[in-house]
């Protein structure tokens, strides 16, 4: 092994990697625990990589096999229902931790000069994790995720100009059928995984390169702590916790199949989607038919889009943050965004 090892230093440069992480510091102040919820995520992330690896095995995405196939995997595989029961609750806590992490970052103005580039691949990385639970929702073909799918893809054809076109894309015809399984199944499986795993890199990369950003106005404790190996074991006990938390919600919670889908039949009254996307389900409710002659759905679309746009160029937008001045606006704007979200979800539930 000491020979193995030698090899390895002789070609790799891994004695430079090390020394680099150990004068890399992370800011210790009231607020650092937030920070963890970077790591989080990409830990949920790898574990959605190898669940859903192994769940391809078996799986077969035609609308004759597919709902057999998750059935096959949840009642005959060895541990078949538990892998779908970690791949489903992995999905929703990574998602959770993208959200925590983003607001956090917001909140603290970590996107400001240099790291405008880091909060740029952070908000895309958002949005792509929101396509995997979108593209995911479809795949075991039962009657909830069917016509959920069936309603979420007709959203975005009151958007001006590209809603009919981005709703056909998605379903490659007039309905969800056997085309939209195809299609969502790639996005899933293939064309997600492979922006998500570029951005990534370009994200933990910009991390080494530039640091952890130290809040305005917040003192810290020192020079900060070595990133390796202190934060590494940091790391490591918030990943352990996270792996605690997912078995007891996988254990006690284990994800249900439902019945196969019927495309002939009615949708069940009261179907929602994921807790993930019921901001916009529920803002679609309030909202009036029409405000002003103008159709509510389509404003609702057109606002979610400049709220998208709003949140990508925040560093740009955010001139006082820019130059390391306290910008109240911005957060009152963080912390309404935070209230929205628990108040739509709460309401989506309740009602």
């Amino acid at each position: 092994m000491s020979g193995v090892g030698r090899w390895l230093r002789e070609r790799l440069p891994v004695e430079w990697i090390v020394g680099h992480l150990r004068e890399k510091r992370v800011p210790q102040h009231r607020h650092s625990g937030w920070y963890l919820f970077g790591g989080l995520a990409l830990f949920f992330f790898i574990v959605q990589a190898i669940t859903g690896l192994l769940l391809l095995v078996y799986y077969s995405p035609t609308p004759a096999t597919a709902y057999e196939s998750v059935e096959f995997i949840t009642n005959q595989v060895p541990f078949g229902w538990l892998l779908r029961s970690v791949h489903s609750w992995s999905a929703n806590l990574m998602i959770a931790s993208v959200f925590i992490h983003l607001f956090s970052t917001f909140l603290m103005k970590a996107y400001r000069k240099p790291r405008e580039m880091m909060w740029m691949s952070g908000v895309l990385l958002l949005m792509i994790v929101l396509g995997f639970g979108f593209t995911g929702y479809l795949l075991p073909w039962d009657t909830v995720s069917y016509f959920a799918t069936q309603i979420g893809t007709e959203i975005p054809r009151s958007v001006p100009v590209a809603g009919s076109f981005v709703v056909h894309l998605l379903r490659g015809g007039e309905f969800v059928g056997a085309e939209s399984l195809t299609r969502l199944f790639a996005l899933h499986v293939a064309i997600l995984p492979m922006i998500s795993l570029a951005l990534i890199l370009i994200h933990i990369l910009l991390n080494q390169v530039y640091g952890t950003s130290k809040p305005i106005g917040v003192k810290t404790r020192g020079e900060g702590i070595p990133f390796f190996p202190n934060y590494i074991y940091r790391d490591m006990f918030a990943w352990t916790a996270a792996s605690a938390v997912l078995a007891s919600l996988v254990l006690i919670f284990p994800v249900a199949l439902g019945t196969k889908a019927d495309p002939f039949a009615s949708a069940p009254l009261g179907i929602k989607p994921e807790w993930y996307f019921l901001v916009l389900f529920q803002t679609l409710r309030m909202m009036p038919s029409q405000i002003a002659g103008i159709d509510g759905e389509m404003i609702v679309n057109i606002a979610v889009l400049l709220v998208g746009v709003g949140l990508f160029l925040v560093p740009v937008l955010d001139r006082r943050a820019a130059r390391n001045e306290p910008s109240p606006v911005f957060t009152i704007l963080g912390w309404a965004g935070i209230l929205y979200l628990i108040l739509a979800i709460s309401l989506a539930y309740l009602t």
